[in-house]
């Protein structure tokens, strides 16, 4: 059933004007008085010391090895998980501890340099990628408290679109970046297949059905910042949201940060360095016919330290329709959102729609609506 409520519209933004704040309010973890625009509501301020969230940890290579024992356990704990929150662990993935620890280098490398630097890939407005130290060109109150590197990724293997990013935008100087930000997004690309296996196992429609899915994927990678700051009870890393998109593959660093609401509660994902924390996006949960559940999540910061993450965003590729499989579409779970492509919902979220929990319900009511002007 679609709930029917109109979809909340962003407005209109005022493109100089915004530039102008985005340089005033740049985020400087020395201010013992944050800015107004970085305080958030009494209803949405942290919790800085939730209960643990249980999230199973799965055997990754074990699964794929074939041994029935730990594909079973693996199918179960996944279909329980993604039923409920959409969020589990994934260790013996194979993506090489070296690689991971050069790409969270480079994030420290390439936050700590001067902002005159940064602002070389600044995002523009109506633009996906770039570099970001709040978000003002979409909301004018409540920004996050961190800055952001988003750039894509395709499996297009005549096109090395990563590395290519960095040089046109940073410069030559900059191709070990987008070497290793290639090399680590074909890791994230190839450990997204073996998980969509598992997925499709875990919903009873074959190993095959959504690997040979995403299998050409054009998908985005985000570097997290998060500064500290001297009021952290005041303001958030990022806001409460669901992802709009397939599935997230992110390496937190070990400082604590990402929080999950299940149950009218706000719990934390405590880091493990072996592990990836894996969660469904608002378009699997399409993909699903509702089954597997997109859940609210956030970050928090603190007062002491840096915080870093790496977010591979799995999309499908831009031609595909989004339309669940004929398997999971039946008298007790009719079919929940029309057939889309990713584009259409990345540029509802982008121009339309802070993306929240109804994201999936409002881009539906949107699209009919559309259909029938």
């Amino acid at each position: 059933m679609l709930v029917p409520h109109p979809p909340m519209l962003l407005a209109p933004q005022n493109t100089k004007e915004n530039d102008m704040k985005e340089q005033k309010l740049s985020i400087d973890a020395s201010l013992s008085n944050i800015p107004s625009q970085f305080i958030w509501p009494d209803h949405e301020k942290p919790c800085l010391t939730p209960p643990k969230l249980q999230v199973p940890l799965i055997d990754l290579k074990g699964f794929l090895s074939g041994d029935p024992q730990a594909m079973s356990t693996a199918c179960s704990e996944v279909n329980e998980a993604c039923k409920k929150h959409g969020f589990f662990l994934v260790v013996n993935h194979g993506v090489d501890s070296d690689l991971i620890a050069q790409a969270h280098k480079l994030i420290d490398d390439f936050f700590c340099m001067p902002l005159s630097e940064k602002q070389k890939a600044q995002r523009k407005l109506g633009e996906h990628y770039g570099y970001a130290n709040s978000f003002i060109g979409r909301f004018s109150s409540k920004l996050p408290w961190k800055e952001t590197l988003s750039f894509g990724y395709s499996t297009d293997k005549s096109s090395k679109t990563v590395e290519e990013y960095f040089v046109n935008v940073m410069g030559e100087d900059f191709r070990q970046f987008g070497t290793v930000y290639q090399d680590y997004c074909e890791a994230m690309s190839n450990l997204s297949l073996g998980i969509m296996e598992l997925l499709g196992m875990s919903l009873g429609v074959g190993n095959r059905y959504f690997r040979d899915f995403y299998e050409g994927n054009d998908s985005v990678m985000r570097l997290n910042y998060y500064p500290p700051c001297q009021k952290p009870d005041l303001t958030l890393g990022t806001g409460p949201h669901c992802d709009p998109t397939s599935l997230t593959i992110l390496h937190q660093d070990q400082v604590e940060g990402l929080q999950v609401f299940v149950d009218e509660k706000w719990y934390s994902v405590t880091p493990k360095e072996d592990a990836f924390v894996v969660n469904i996006g608002d378009t699997f949960m399409a993909l699903s016919n509702g089954i597997f559940k997109s859940c609210m999540h956030r970050a928090v910061v603190n007062s002491k330290i840096v915080r870093k993450s790496l977010a591979f965003f799995l999309c499908p590729n831009m031609e595909k329709v989004v339309t669940p499989p004929k398997d999971l579409v039946n008298k007790e779970n009719p079919r929940k959102y029309p057939d889309f492509t990713w584009p259409s919902l990345l540029e509802f979220t982008q121009k339309h729609y802070r993306a929240d929990t109804r994201t999936l319900d409002a881009f539906s009511m949107w699209l009919l609506q559309e259909k029938n002007n």
